[in-house]
């Protein structure tokens, strides 16, 4: 049974965490190292009471970190996408090779802060590193500074420096915080970490909606402004850099103490090492491998060692958690792109769907803490630690099997994925009356098409190889007219009927392949008149269409109803109206005539709009957020209750170790095992469901201990054991 004490920890530790770890790689609710350091001087007071004013400056300063931090990654899915024009697999693997970075980085942060320059030091340096990587990055989202290569390059070094800064500092600004508490104020220690915890919260939300309308509804260089997007959190990150100087002469500033984590790795590759060069059958055999350490290393350090390495066995399975739980910023705001994302009263952008995440987490909390706990307790369930857990991972998988439902739904609207030897094709008549069309040993189009009649769905063409020249046949008002048009495999066409001379003619002309990107309309205009056209659809778009059927190249503009347009002919300027151009359709809009003093146009929707909508994705937000409390939060208290106070830390890295594990899966699947995303939203479900049974049978024989327990027994046979010793000596100098 875990120990009163042990359980206080845990409820209290579970009120206060949502988005990040718990405690840190010096835990500040730790036992005060042992020995001589210089006397630290007391910070002065808020308004009369016992919190320091420090703590002040540490709270403002890790909002906007925070804010720093998610207003950047909140957008990183849809830069990769648009601004550098890469595939959705490595838009995502790339996004999950820098979260992992960030979670692997606070063992060097660790290491630094314990063993070399202390956490004050630390946070200063680290933060320089970082607010230069936001710099980078932000320079870097200049459309016309330089070329892609330079885009790229900028956007990695710029990440890669974030990814060292905010890995760095994280294990180092709450624990800083908790330092500057006298020991005897445990109770507004435990309240701090409650404000610092709300502050991570409160970044994270307002940033996540802020920094999508800084990129979306903002334009800068003709385009989404991401430089904007990046500037405003590196803004942030060097006013958290400024608030945390200013309070430098207010801290408490303990000198490095050293890294007990690298104590307990070495510690147990002694034990490895010393086992392997003792193979022997005729060496006695230990109990535990770690035993083999005793030579090296003391019996109370190997004894919190088999404490910990007994969580860090449960922790194996829990990456897959965060495999599924990190995707929100990149499969998800993927998914919310080809989703229609009108909410009536307000337009949202994909990416700030992402906002849910900590808004449900803030009010879950109160509601499970004081809600359904205690409802559980009152049916005498027993609802374990583990199998809080276990429920969480079960959510998350039943997240991502609605997410794989919704995806089906889209991809409804989706054009059809073409293979080699295939193309599509569908037919518009402008002219006056019905034309029946006929491809030479092809059955298709069985219907005359009618005059202005809306286009059918496109119909797949089978060619005999990469291209191939077909013989079409025209019948209209009893004559009949052949044609030779050339097709290209995995290409799409519209083929044009129109009247030219008093005659029938056609023109083939290529469509799109796929919908338009991140939610885009596209549009192309095909001139009837017998006379050049100038279009302006917007104050930025203008576009020249030429005389007798010409076609124009298609224009991806974001969705919106255009009715402020204009065509100019050599006769005058004529006002031009397109009406509502939705979420992720393609139109070709014909300019037929100029009567009364306007254009006439006749528009056809060549690709569905998005029409499954953005609000469907509630549903998994609602799941994979309550997973997220009942498994982060839960998991966290419960490896804090199971470790040995000068062990926290070392079950902090692993916790962050599992993170980054769970993200390096995601891009391992992105990259090397591509498929649709409906399949890879089920394996993930699947796997994780397969997972969540494998922990919970390891669960079930897990027991669980007191730490203070387990350190009081072992004292006491280290008591008996160095009595024994003193009897064995007396005896022999008697003898």
């Amino acid at each position: 049974m875990v120990g009163d004490k042990a359980r206080g920890e845990m409820n209290a530790f579970q009120r206060n965490e949502s988005k990040e770890t718990l405690f840190t790689f010096i835990s500040a609710g730790d036992d005060p190292p042992k020995g001589d350091f210089p006397l630290q001087k007391k910070s002065p007071k808020l308004c009369g009471s016992n919190y320091p004013l420090s703590i002040a400056f540490i709270v403002v300063n890790e909002f906007c970190e925070r804010f720093s931090y998610y207003g950047m990654r909140a957008v990183l899915t849809l830069y990769f996408l648009s601004f550098f024009h890469w595939d959705e697999n490595l838009s995502t693997a790339v996004y999950h090779a820098f979260s992992a970075l960030c979670y692997f980085t606070p063992v060097i942060g660790a290491i630094m802060a314990d063993s070399w320059l202390g956490k004050y030091k630390t946070i200063i340096y680290l933060s320089i590193v970082y607010v230069v990587g936001h710099l980078i990055k932000s320079v870097g989202a200049i459309p016309s500074l330089g070329n892609q290569a330079v885009h790229v390059v900028l956007s990695m070094v710029g990440l890669f420096l974030i990814a060292l800064g905010t890995g760095g500092i994280k294990p180092c600004v709450s624990a800083f915080g908790g330092d500057q508490f006298e020991e005897e104020h445990t109770s507004e220690r435990s309240k701090f970490f409650s404000i610092f915890y709300l502050s991570i919260n409160a970044g994270s939300l307002i940033s996540t909606f802020v920094t999508p309308v800084l990129r979306g509804d903002v334009k800068c260089f003709g385009e989404d402004c991401y430089a904007l997007a990046f500037g405003v959190p590196a803004a942030l990150m060097v006013l958290a850099l400024v608030v945390f100087i200013a309070g430098s002469g207010l801290y408490r500033k303990t000198p490095p103490q050293g890294n007990v984590l690298l104590e307990v790795c070495k510690c147990i590759g002694f034990a490895i090492k010393n086992r392997l060069k003792n193979r022997s059958p005729e060496i006695p055999k230990r109990d535990h491998w770690l035993d083999w350490a005793s030579e090296k290393y003391s019996k109370q350090l190997i004894g919190e060692v088999k404490m910990v390495t007994r969580v860090l066995f449960l922790f194996i399975p829990l990456p897959m958690f965060w495999a599924l739980f990190d995707q929100q910023g990149s499969r998800w705001t993927l998914q919310a792109t080809k989703m229609n994302a009108d909410f009536g009263i307000y337009v949202l952008q994909p990416d700030q769907m992402q906002f849910l995440n900590p808004l449900l987490i803030l009010v879950f909390i109160p509601i499970f803490d004081f809600g359904l706990y205690p409802l559980i307790n009152m049916c005498k369930l027993n609802f374990t630690p583990i199998r809080k857990m276990a429920t969480g991972m079960i959510l998350a998988g039943l997240a991502f099997g609605l997410a794989a439902i919704i995806e089906v739904k889209i991809n409804e609207t989706d054009m059809p994925r073409l293979v080699p030897k295939e193309s599509l094709i569908r037919v518009l008549n402008l002219a006056k009356n019905p034309v029946q069309v006929a491809i030479q040993d092809k059955d298709l189009f069985q219907q005359p098409v009618e005059s202005f009649q809306n286009p059918a769905e496109y119909s797949k063409l089978i060619l005999n190889g990469e291209q191939q020249s077909l013989h079409f046949t025209l019948q209209h008002q009893g004559l009949t007219l052949a044609f030779n048009h050339t097709m290209k495999e995995k290409s799409v066409y519209s083929l044009i009927v129109f009247e030219a001379e008093g005659s029938l003619s056609s023109r083939l002309i290529t469509d799109l392949e796929a919908k338009p990107e991140n939610g885009l309309a596209a549009v192309r205009f095909i001139n009837a008149l017998s006379q050049d056209v100038n279009l302006t659809i917007n104050s930025k778009s203008f576009i020249a269409v030429q005389k007798n059927y010409s076609a124009s190249e298609y224009s991806l503009l974001e969705r919106d109803i255009y009715n402020d347009g204009k065509c100019i002919t050599e006769t005058g300027e004529f006002p031009l109206e397109l009406g509502l151009l939705d979420f992720g359709a393609s139109y070709t809009v014909v300019i037929t005539n100029i009567s009364g003093g306007a254009v006439e146009t006749w528009k056809s929707e060549d690709i569905k709009a998005n029409n499954v909508h953005m609000a469907w994705q509630l549903p998994q937000y609602l799941l994979i957020s309550a997973g997220e409390v009942m498994f982060s939060i839960t998991g966290l208290a419960f490896s804090y209750s199971q470790s040995p106070a000068s062990m926290k830390s070392v079950l902090q890295a692993g916790w962050l170790l599992t993170v980054a594990v769970g993200n390096t899966f995601v891009l391992i699947v992105a990259e090397a095992a591509p498929m649709a995303q409906w399949a890879e939203f089920v394996l993930f479900t699947v796997l994780l469901f397969a997972v969540c049974i494998i922990f919970s049978i390891m669960g079930y024989f897990y027991v669980s201990v007191d730490p203070e327990d387990l350190e009081e027994k072992e004292e006491k046979r280290e008591t008996s054991s160095r009595g024994n010793m003193i009897g064995l000596v007396t005896q022999k100098t008697k003898l």
